[in-house]
């Protein structure tokens, strides 16, 4: 049996944190994993601006209830489903996830938790140490083979551990810094070369 293992944000819907830093003007929120390799410096930078803007949980939970799947991402992933498992490995969070995974069909999907108080997110419990190269692991460990694609820098540990990594429409500065894994700029070209597998 096969897993194929996709990031989130960037390969299936559009990146949360941008949105709502077009929501809220805050442009400092901008900022990705493609920005900020680090995920944790990532994410302490985001807290900080949040806190210092008084950016509610409800605030970013109203910019992602406007958000839809990415032109495409529906139907790659009805295609996927009918030759893998497909599991979602993402660095976002539960307490954001739930509108977009239910346009989504309700996929499988690993991420993280945040810590909220009064609604204010004061900060984030990650699901373990190194998450998805830890994900493809314990897929390989009941005998999958892995397939994974992903958009960053975050992915590509996901990636290196996978059979097979391939990136999705990432950017020039991420494919020159790993060109070892195959590029696809749009879902024909990564059912294209997932069905070679």
């Amino acid at each position: 049996m096969k897993v194929l293992c996709l990031d989130l944000e960037g390969v299936l819907v559009p990146e949360v944190w941008q949105a709502v830093a077009a929501a809220t003007g805050v442009e400092a929120l901008q900022k990705t994993t493609r920005d900020i390799p680090v995920y944790d410096e990532l994410m302490q930078y985001r807290l900080g601006i949040i806190a210092d803007e008084g950016i509610t949980l409800s605030d970013i939970r109203r910019e992602i209830d406007k958000l839809d799947p990415l032109p495409g991402a529906f139907e790659f992933l009805a295609w996927a489903r009918q030759s893998f498992q497909v599991a979602i490995i993402s660095d976002t969070f539960y307490e954001f996830a739930g509108p977009l995974m239910t346009k989504l069909n309700q996929p499988f999907l690993l991420c993280h938790k945040l810590v909220v108080e009064n609604d204010r997110i004061v900060d984030y419990t990650i699901r373990q140490p190194d998450p998805k190269r830890r994900s493809v692991q314990a897929f390989h460990a009941l005998n999958y083979e892995v397939y994974a694609a992903g958009d960053s820098y975050n992915d590509v540990t996901m990636l290196e551990e996978a059979d097979k990594g391939y990136f999705f429409s990432a950017p020039e500065n991420v494919c020159a810094e790993f060109p070892q894994y195959p590029l696809a700029n749009d879902y024909a070209e990564l059912q294209a070369l997932l069905e070679r597998t």
